[in-house]
């Protein structure tokens, strides 16, 4: 079970964040998480952070 200061850091962190709902058709889910999984991403959310910033500094000319 988590301390109170885990707690109260956790919810420290979790307000520095936007949160983002996104669906995919059925069966999309375990395409993405394989599709990470191969890249070494480590998680579907740093795989699709990683691809929406790659293609954000396309856009920005980086």
């Amino acid at each position: 079970m988590a301390t109170k200061a885990q707690l109260e850091g956790n919810k420290r962190h979790q307000e520095k964040l936007d949160r983002m709902v996104f669906y995919v058709d059925k069966g999309g889910k375990e395409k993405i998480k394989a599709r990470a999984a191969e890249t070494g991403a480590g998680s579907i959310n740093a795989y699709i952070v990683s691809l929406i910033e790659a293609d954000m500094g396309k856009l920005s000319g980086e």
